[in-house]
């Protein structure tokens, strides 16, 4: 048997997809615990490219089952959707299972969270418009929480929509005077509709991965986001509403960290974010886009382009602190291979003081100025490389220093978006 996670150690988008993807032919049961529709991995699979947001990345694998866990919210309609666009290229959706405890997104918590983050002005967090948030804080707060396995209580789900959408329209109607209030009938309706259709799949998860981890079976957890976006130890308040580390593969499955063999933390190269929140290393520069065009940094899911800058050891090392990482997996280090010199990010001078440490507020992350570590670029296509003692002796030692800056060690490398791209330590 043997347990695995893959986590992102930075702000997302590291390309745990591709890993996962890889790993999968080795685990019996791929599990993601936590997000929304607001996450997308990309996976190259067949000669295709796969963009997925809700469905685990093994869901492309035949024979592998496909845990979607306690900790995720789910838009039913996205999921759906997701599901259709899969069969339609021929995709077969095989095992697929979904917790009865997920909290369901509606079409309020998406007018919420548009019209807060509109009230927001300067301030806006950069949310993705999708209701995960608020999904989220109405799951912490109770009282306005629906979950999946409530969909299948008519009368029950009835009187909740009933109360929970009369509070809602009073709040929304506050902000927008010229809002056109929810029907609870409607809703009850659509609602019913999906989860008719989705019936099949929903069950008690957190007790199927229990009978597999007891009958030996191999599980393989997908993190979403990254573990610099956790609501707990990310750059708050610039940050996502879940545990986006290594933190929440618990909290978000059932599974307990005893049982987790191996914590692969997966990096890009260099540095990127989306949204709001300070990126010490950002490049508002030409060298910034030359980066953001050769990694094609454009979100899966909403196609905003995403800030680029230098590798921040400081920040990412935190990341896998927290996260309890055994090992590295460095991504998309042929998207740096046309630059002269590329830098690493040591250290932090804040108010004048050096430091190694990730400041726990963000207005101290704001200003901090990075120290950077310069070293020689490599200048040669190494999309073609196959093993890791054939990179030129500049990306090597590119890799040694993030190895060390880290204390994890480098395992896997990819060079390119083919699964044959990517590189493992002996």
């Amino acid at each position: 048997m043997s347990v695995t996670a893959v986590v992102g150690l930075q702000w997302g988008d590291e390309a745990k997809g591709k890993i996962v993807d890889l790993l999968t032919d080795q685990h019996d049961v791929v599990v993601r615990y936590l997000g929304g529709n607001n996450a997308g991995h990309t996976v190259m699979f067949g000669g295709e490219t796969y963009k997925l947001s809700l469905l685990p990345s093994g869901i492309l694998r035949p024979g592998v089952t496909n845990v979607v866990a306690t900790g995720v919210v789910i838009n039913p309609q996205a999921f759906l959707e997701e599901m259709t666009a899969l069969s339609d290229r021929g995709i077969e959706i095989g095992e697929l299972l979904i917790s009865d405890r997920a909290h369901v997104i509606f079409p309020y918590h998406m007018a919420e969270e548009a019209v807060l983050e509109k009230h927001r002005g300067d301030d806006a967090i950069g949310t993705t418009m999708r209701g995960i948030g608020t999904c989220y804080r109405d799951k912490v707060g109770r009282t306005h929480a629906i979950r999946m396995g409530d969909l299948y209580r008519p009368d029950f789900l009835r009187q909740r929509l009933t109360d929970v959408i009369a509070q809602k329209n009073t709040i929304l109607k506050a902000f927008n005077p010229t809002f056109d209030p929810f029907c609870p009938d409607d809703i009850f309706n659509e609602y019913t509709a999906y989860a008719d259709r989705l019936r099949p799949h929903v069950c008690d998860t957190t007790a199927f991965l229990h009978r597999a981890l007891r009958d030996g079976k191999s599980i393989l957890f997908e993190g979403a986001q990254g573990s610099l976006l956790d609501i707990d130890h990310g750059t708050f308040p610039y940050v996502t509403s879940s545990n986006s580390s290594g933190c929440g593969i618990h909290v978000g499955s059932g599974v307990p960290e005893r049982a987790i063999d191996r914590m692969i933390g997966v990096v890009k190269a260099y540095t990127t974010r989306v949204g709001g929140g300070p990126c010490p290393t950002e490049l508002d520069d030409e060298v910034g886009q030359h980066i953001r065009d050769e990694g094609n940094e454009y979100g899966t899911v909403t196609g905003r382009p995403r800030r680029c800058g230098w590798f921040d050891a400081v920040a990412t090392g935190y990341g896998a602190r927290v996260s309890g990482v055994d090992s590295l997996a460095v991504m998309l280090l042929d998207v740096l291979s046309k630059l002269d010199d590329v830098s690493i990010c040591e250290a932090y001078e804040i108010n004048g003081e050096r430091t190694a440490d990730f400041p726990s507020h963000a207005a101290d992350l704001a200003i901090a100025k990075p120290i950077y570590r310069m070293l020689p670029g490599w200048k040669q296509d190494i999309t073609g490389i196959r093993r890791l003692t054939d990179l030129p002796s500049q990306a090597r030692a590119y890799l040694d220093t993030i190895a060390e800056l880290l204390e994890f060690p480098v395992q896997i490398v990819s060079v390119g978006p083919d699964r044959e791209q990517t590189m493992f330590a002996d």
